[in-house]
């Protein structure tokens, strides 16, 4: 009989505990990371790699988003810019994603980047930064399942254009179709939440085909292609700017926002099984994935774009609707590309659902959120198709606040554009702060954590290009669209970044601080 070596016995010790650890708590490293972590269990482990790579990769939608998005490029750098600023935004957020990805693996918890503020800040400023990571954190969240959902309505409010030119485009109408998009995500968040993994793969495979569906018929079907010298060496400053290089810097707004929010992985890590190993895969498959998909609908995009302005100056407010139309000339042909697109956008609202809620649940879960006993609850129960193990009132909330937020649009579209600005910049400080932290320890040679994925000796060179990319991103997310713009073309994004500030020290010092410890707190130290 063959003998088996120690590290022969080691291993198949560790594959029969996780054979014996549930489904709820995962395998044997989960168990660990949570008690390392000093958190307990409570939400179901119910992603696996490929459904969590699945979910990340439809949240993003990267070519869905450069293509609603494309307006504010062309208008700010046009073609050439569009494109080189989408390299740049591609290349930087490699590094952005790695740096992330390394504190992923380090502490796999749904609380994500202001956990690893409190883990890796100087003791200090631990506390503090925290905290205050963590509401904007949730802010953004927030407001980025508000802007899935509306997203999802206006295209539909599109299509209803093209096929009904008498239709009067009204802001009302655009509310209440995003109010029914929240509640079938909220429906999809609860009582549909088993579901959640196939339908998000489900997605993924429409996001892969729509992909084609869009790029085949643009290069055999649309005008013929511009020359290249028009794509990448003529610029455009619509805006206005005193000069073009800053214009095109503004430009960089589209691509940000087409490819931020890879860390949603992150704020679902207590549901994935084998989270430390498959979170930074997850991640950084996404964003090549969805990077490399999004620079072929760009350069796709502006190559067969034809005549700019009436692409620009479509009634159904989305380019990329007129560019289907001016292509195949007809109304059912558009009409059913676009509904892929509009599907597409109700997944992306559904995943964006589901992180704010697990981000609100984990800060809430930390003492850092009002009313927290009510909004890190987990109900427990049986049966397939009861509510249980997902954060319920979070879930709620979230959808009565993206409610709320898409009422803003009946006064006024600017007003809610600006809500999603400011998610973007909230999203992007939390990058910031977290991965400065990590930089920080490295040049301080302070010890890490051990992980599945580690940038090496190569850590502090990415994480500091990171950095350098990030700030640039975060000062560009404050800029208004146009050159000394009227009141009502004002980006009041820094207005509502610093009201929610306040709200937070509002709350944190007569309050907060006395509950408040950060994360670091309950961490175990083990050996």
């Amino acid at each position: 009989m063959a003998k088996m070596d120690e590290k022969g016995v080691v291993v198949l010790a560790d594959a029969i505990r996780d054979s014996l650890v549930s489904g709820k708590d995962g395998t044997s490293r989960d168990v660990h990371d949570m008690h390392r972590m000093g958190k307990e269990q409570l939400l179901r482990r119910n992603f696996r790699f490929f459904s969590i790579f699945s979910f990340t990769v439809v949240l993003l939608s990267t070519w869905e988003v450069v293509l609603g998005t494309a307006a504010f490029g062309l208008g700010n750098g046009g073609t050439a810019g569009l494109v080189y600023m989408y390299i740049l935004s591609f290349v930087g957020y490699i590094f952005v994603i790695a740096s992330m990805a390394e504190m992923a693996s380090m502490a796999p918890t749904a609380g994500g980047q202001y956990h690893w503020i409190s883990e890796f800040a100087p003791p200090s400023a631990q506390k503090f930064l925290s905290y205050t990571m963590g509401w904007l954190s949730v802010l953004a969240w927030q407001c980025g399942t508000a802007a899935g959902c509306f997203l999802a309505a206006t295209e539909l409010q599109g299509i209803i254009v093209l096929n009904y030119p008498d239709y009067a485009f009204q802001h009302w109408h655009g509310t209440l179709i995003a109010i029914l998009i929240v509640l079938l995500t909220v429906v999809l968040n609860t009582v549909g939440v088993r579901l959640l993994p196939w339908l998000e793969t489900c997605a993924f495979v429409l996001h892969i085909t729509g992909f084609f569906a869009y790029i085949v018929p643009v290069w055999v079907m649309g005008p013929k292609p511009r020359a290249s010298a028009e794509i990448f060496a003529e610029f455009t400053n619509e805006g206005g700017w005193h000069s073009m290089g800053l214009s095109v810097l503004i430009g960089l707004i589209t691509p940000v926002t087409a490819l931020i929010g890879s860390d949603s992985a992150v704020h679902l890590s207590e549901e994935l099984r084998n989270a430390s190993k498959s979170l930074p895969r997850a991640m950084l498959a996404t964003i090549m994935l969805n990077g490399g998909l999004g620079f072929v609908t760009v350069v796709t995009f502006c190559y067969n774009i034809g005549d700019v302005s009436s692409v620009l100056d479509t009634p159904t407010g989305f380019p990329f609707i007129q560019l289907y139309y001016n292509m195949t000339g007809s109304v059912a042909g558009t009409t059913a590309m676009v509904s892929v697109m509009i599907i597409l956008s109700i997944a992306n609202a559904t995943a964006n659902m589901t992180t704010a809620s697990r981000q609100l649940f984990a800060f809430a879960r930390d003492h850092g959120f009002p009313f927290r006993h009510i909004f890190a609850h987990v109900p427990t129960g049986r049966g397939s198709w009861s509510v249980h193990d997902v954060p319920l009132n979070a879930i709620l909330f979230t959808g009565i606040v993206s409610s709320m937020m898409s009422v803003i649009n009946v006064g006024s579209t600017i007003a809610y554009n600006q809500l999603t600005s400011m998610g973007i910049a909230a999203l992007l400080s939390s990058y910031l702060v977290s991965t400065s932290c990590m930089a920080l320890r490295r040049i301080r040679g302070q010890p890490l954590l051990p992980a599945h994925f580690t940038l090496g000796r190569a850590g502090l060179p990415i994480n500091l290009v990171a950095l350098a990319f990030l700030t640039l991103a975060f000062i560009m997310s404050f800029f208004p669209p146009v050159a000394d713009p009227p009141l009502d073309k004002m980006n009041w994004a820094i207005v509502v970044y610093g009201a929610v500030f306040l709200a937070s020290m509002a709350y944190y010092i007569p309050v907060g601080r006395h509950y408040y410890k950060g994360p670091v707190a309950y961490v175990r130290h083990l050996e």
